[in-house]
């Protein structure tokens, strides 16, 4: 089978509340119109993966695997609206502020695209025909240094976020008031190309 088109959301901001370093699963609050979103895409049988700078684990705020722990609540969460996350993946490293092997540059901290480039090996997917969805100029540098189309979300710190939008390669850069009209704006382009293969 070709590569398939996915859809990459960054968590904080996006999916749930801003907190700042969220490490307790009972702090977990979706925001409003994110879990039906979510299962609009699943429906359509393209697969939707998370990927999201710890920091707060390199600076030592709560162990690694809180991080699993938050993601399996907000699965719990998801799974209330009918919508499924695909696959997790983190980066608990920061190369100024971290602690022991967490203190050191790496190729998986947005903007770096590696968590991006992992899902594609992982998920035999094809960025070009993908989307990444951020709060952070930081997200998009990411998608865009992967090859796919990314939609900045005015929720989060997306708004403050939006005066720098003209650093980007306009292009592959959109703009929405939140990830229902992320979705709205990314899924025709994503069922048309899983269906042309």
């Amino acid at each position: 089978m070709p590569p398939e088109p996915a859809l990459f959301l960054d968590r904080d901001g996006v999916i749930v509340e801003e907190a700042e370093y969220l490490s307790d699963p009972a702090q977990l609050r979706l925001i409003p119109g994110t879990g039906a979103a979510i299962a609009r895409v699943n429906a359509r049988g393209i697969r939707v993966i998370v990927v999201t700078n710890q920091a707060g684990v390199a600076r030592g705020y709560f162990p690694e695997e809180r991080v699993g722990e938050v993601h399996e609540r907000l699965s719990v969460l998801l799974a209330a609206h009918g919508a499924h996350i695909d696959h997790y993946y983190y980066c608990p490293h920061h190369p100024t502020a971290g602690t022991g092997a967490y203190g050191r540059p790496c190729s998986c901290r947005k903007p770096e695209p590696g968590m991006l480039l992992q899902a594609a090996r992982d998920f035999d997917l094809d960025l070009a025909r993908s989307f990444l969805v951020g709060d952070k100029i930081s997200d998009l540098e990411a998608g865009l240094a992967a090859g796919c189309r990314t939609i900045l979300v005015e929720t989060g710190y997306g708004r403050a976020q939006a005066v720098f939008l003209n650093r980007l390669d306009v292009r592959r850069v959109a703009l929405a008031k939140d990830l229902g009209q992320a979705v709205d704006l990314a899924l025709p382009f994503l069922a048309f190309y899983r269906r042309a293969g």
